[in-house]
């Protein structure tokens, strides 16, 4: 957490003096313009490319590349996201813990949360399959000649992918908002996504479900393997196969 919230500089001046003179500073007004453009930079390459009627040119154009150079770009646009973001760091802060204990306690404790957060997150990774998220899948099976992996996966898996690619909200959100400190840009940042991702998905509760069972029989799989019970974990993966889950 290295946003740092500037000092007051005069006890005469009310929060709302502060928020005056921050909003009418054309560095912060800058600063602020830049990250807008570059967070709607990456919303637009996230969801033009990935509507239909520009994915069915991009498919025409691109065959089975067209999966691997919409994450390329994705990848693309996060670099200049991170590289070109301007931080406000002459103005208020929305919310800072400065008070002790808890400006102690509070950061480890939002550490620990985003922590748990991102290990949820890399979690999918057992569910989803990475490489054909990747495109690399894609390329693999029509080297092969066998067809386009994802038409290979259960209904209920196509109809999740239908719905959201990477469903991983609640723990994104809880990066976002769970700060100890609360800059601007960090405060549009976090706006920004939370409304993007609100109107992005449609998950339902049947895909809750899916989701819960598939993490489930990952667990069980994994955990099957680490006891050495190569039966069990034969039996396991037949059944992932008849089911076409992978």
């Amino acid at each position: 957490y290295d946003d740092v919230c500037p000092a007051s500089g005069s006890a005469a001046l009310s929060d709302a003096a502060l928020w005056s003179v921050a909003l009418q500073d054309a560095a912060v007004l800058k600063c602020l313009a830049v990250d807008l453009f570059l967070l709607v930079l990456f919303s637009v390459q996230h969801s033009l490319l990935a509507w239909t009627p520009v994915k069915h040119v991009c498919q025409s154009v691109l065959g089975v590349l067209n999966r691997a150079m919409y994450c390329f770009t994705t990848a693309l646009a996060l670099q200049l996201l991170m590289r070109y973001w301007q931080p406000v760091t002459s103005a208020p802060c929305l919310w800072s813990v400065c008070n002790a204990p808890w400006d102690i306690w509070f950061p480890l404790i939002c550490f620990t949360v985003h922590f748990l957060c991102w290990a949820v997150i890399c979690s999918i990774l057992l569910i989803f399959d990475y490489a054909e998220l990747l495109g690399l899948k894609q390329v693999y099976y029509e080297c092969l000649g066998l067809g386009d992996p994802l038409s290979l996966k259960s209904t209920r898996a196509q109809r999740l992918y239908a719905h959201l690619r990477h469903p991983v909200c609640v723990e994104l959100l809880l990066v976002l908002w769970f700060l100890p400190t609360l800059s601007v840009d960090r405060c549009v940042f976090a706006m920004y996504l939370t409304l993007y991702l609100a109107l992005g998905h449609s998950l339902d509760a049947e895909d809750c479900m899916y989701l819960s069972a598939q993490l489930h029989s990952k667990m069980q799989l994994f955990s099957t393997s680490a006891g050495g019970d190569t039966h069990t974990h034969s039996n396991n993966n037949n059944n992932e196969n008849e089911r076409k889950l992978d």
